[in-house]
């Protein structure tokens, strides 16, 4: 072992011991290696810097745009709305299609955004069906972790090893080489998942709740506004036909208030916000409060040409990424107090609409705009989010007290939805035919993404993961600096005498373990970083085909179940489900060994050990 290889090996260690107790920051230990070569002279300044220029860097970057797109038009959101209406009560039902939800949405965009985005989701379920957050955010985690088995561009582990394979002028993989054993795994996982939920946290009490954060809902019962809620559908023959709503007096004859109207425009349903200068068209359904609820409603349609829709839910709820609510009141600096609400001219001022009121504590009823404002009211107002945001920038004369959980769920972009599930589909089938490089693919839908405005240059900036790119950019030099030095090599011989005897089971089982073991300390993407090289290396030295064992490094670096500090998914779920590091352990350690036991099985299947 020469000085160069025992300077690597410590340079690794430290490394390893730094991502362990992540101290410093992971991205800022990358960033002291890729200094740190150059200078004890082991690589050059070009070796050091090489992985800037590596296609899977651009690849994991440009999918983290490509998966911001996907939340910006509301898609990912959409898919957690159709889980909680399809779903039920039934916490197994809910369980298995999170999971499947979520391995399906992670295989194309990042599962750390994806698990990011489901907590809120997930938190609000239990909130409704009064149970722990523990019995979901395993699972939730889990399905992500096994999402990186079902596609090439899944998860960064993926596309290291692809391109360790293509620095070896090798093909690489399919984008769907990792499907089949995926699959298996996801069926297991759900299977697992199931019977694992009885070791996982019990039952809420009854009355306790999993969500403390204030939701739409919970606006709408403190102001009344539930029991008032109402969908119409404008009929052929109604009078409204054609006319603005400041012209039809809706409010003050016939005490109705519109808010939003529901517009089918081709394949999708468009919200638009309730102006003074709406327009009514026919087949509109406009989505109303009303002042005087049950009294003469049935004559009130029939002389409006309206008819009442079914509503299950409360409609913001239903249109919670675009309609918000939010509690406004009045700093005293505000000169609002003493004129009425058809004075301050909210909806053709601020193009929101004032749906409730608020006075020492208890919500006023009945026509609410010619009632003068007092100091201290609070008005509840409904709208677009954006507007409502808009409103928080009038400090002066208004405070915005409370803006619901939904907020977070906005979808600035949510009718250019059908745009980007055109971009996703370009991407795949560019991927799948193999047309272009994948890299290619990537950038091609990015700029497509933004040329069709699911995506802008602000957003696509920010939804890359910067940390993530640095960590790999970082690692790579270690896979080239143990190559040179001879720690590949060693590690390979290492392997084969002690379990060379074994038969290239063992050896699979082997690198497997190595793997899993190594990724539940650090990061798994370091991990397949410093294992790729070492798969490839034992296969050629056996003369044996390196798909297989490139394949279980692959699916080790994401079979990260058994700690939470192997996965950032992991450490998400952590805090929300109010987990111990022993539970990843004793939930996440017996299905990494079922993981290994279908690997073990399947792989040689798929990718034969000696092809003919």
């Amino acid at each position: 072992m020469n000085t160069e290889l025992l300077l690597v090996l410590a340079m690794l260690l430290l490394c390893m011991g730094c991502f362990a107790a992540n101290k410093p920051r992971t991205d800022v230990v990358a960033l002291i290696v890729l200094v740190v070569f150059p200078l004890t002279g082991v690589l050059s300044v070009q070796q050091t810097l090489a992985g800037f220029s590596e296609p899977a860097v651009i690849l994991i970057a440009a999918l983290f745009v490509v998966g911001d797109g996907l939340v910006r038009t509301g898609i990912v959101y959409r898919l957690g709305d159709w889980l909680v209406r399809v779903s039920g009560n039934s916490e197994a039902k809910l369980l298995v299609l999170l999971m499947l939800s979520v391995a399906l949405l992670g295989s194309i965009m990042s599962s750390t955004g994806v698990v990011a985005i489901f907590i809120p989701v997930v938190l609000s379920i239990c909130a409704r069906m009064n149970i722990a957050p523990g019995r979901l955010m395993m699972p939730l985690a889990f399905a992500a972790l096994i999402s990186g088995m079902q596609t090439l561009v899944a998860t960064p582990p993926n596309m290291v090893v692809n391109s360790e394979l293509q620095r070896q002028d090798l093909d690489g993989f399919h984008f769907f080489s990792f499907t089949p054993i995926g699959l298996v795994v996801l069926v297991l996982g759900v299977g697992y998942m199931l019977l694992a939920q009885r070791w996982l946290k019990p039952q809420l009490a009854p009355g306790q709740s999993g969500a403390p954060r204030l939701t739409l809902s919970a606006l709408a019962e403190n102001y009344q506004l539930k029991e008032r809620e109402l969908r119409m559908k404008v009929l052929a023959h109604s009078p409204l036909l054609s006319q603005q709503l400041n012209e039809l007096a809706l409010r003050k004859d016939y005490g109705i208030n519109v808010v939003a109207v529901e517009r089918q425009q081709k394949l999708r349903t468009l919200l638009l916000n309730a102006t003074g200068n709406t327009l009514v068209e026919p087949g509109d359904t406009l989505l109303v409060d009303l002042i005087y609820p049950g009294q003469d409603l049935l004559q009130r349609c029939q002389q409006l040409g309206l008819e009442p829709q079914p509503l299950s839910h409360s409609y913001y709820s239903l249109h919670a990424h675009e309609l918000g609510l939010a509690e406004v009141a009045f700093p005293p600096e505000s000169s609002l107090p003493g004129k009425t609400i058809q004075q301050l001219a909210f909806r053709s001022q601020y193009k929101l609409n004032v749906v409730g009121l608020r006075r020492r504590g208890e919500a006023l009823l009945g026509v609410l705009v010619d009632e003068k404002l007092q100091a201290a009211d609070k008005l509840l107002v409904a709208g677009n989010w954006r507007d409502i945001h808009n409103l928080q920038q009038q400090s002066r004369d208004f405070l915005v007290l409370s803006l619901p959980a939904e907020v977070d769920e906005v979808t600035p972009a949510a009718s250019k939805a059908p745009h980007a599930i055109f971009c996703l589909a370009l991407m795949i089938v560019l991927m799948v035919s193999g047309v272009v490089p994948n890299v290619i693919a990537a950038l091609i839908t990015c700029l497509l993404m933004g040329a069709l405005r699911c995506i802008n240059l602000t957003s696509a900036y920010q939804a890359i993961h910067w940390p993530s790119l640095i960590l790999i950019v970082g690692m790579l030099p270690f896979a080239l600096a143990l190559q040179q030095t001879g720690g590949i090599d060693l590690a390979v011989s290492s392997l084969i005498y002690l379990l060379g005897e074994q038969g290239d089971y063992a050896l699979l089982a082997a690198l497997f373990v190595l793997t899993a073991i190594t990724g539940s300390f650090i990061s798994n993407t370091a991990t397949a970083v410093l294992m790729a090289p070492v798969a490839v290396s034992l296969a050629n030295m056996l003369g044996a085909s390196p798909y297989p064992f490139a394949m279980m490094v692959a699916l080790a670096a994401s079979a990260a179940f058994m700690t939470p500090v192997s996965s950032p998914i992991n450490t998400l779920v952590l805090q929300p489900g109010k987990y111990k590091f022993i539970d990843f352990v004793r939930i996440g350690t017996p299905f990494t060994l079922l993981v290994l036991l279908v690997s073990v099985f399947l792989v040689p299947l798929l990718f034969p050990l000696y092809p003919a």
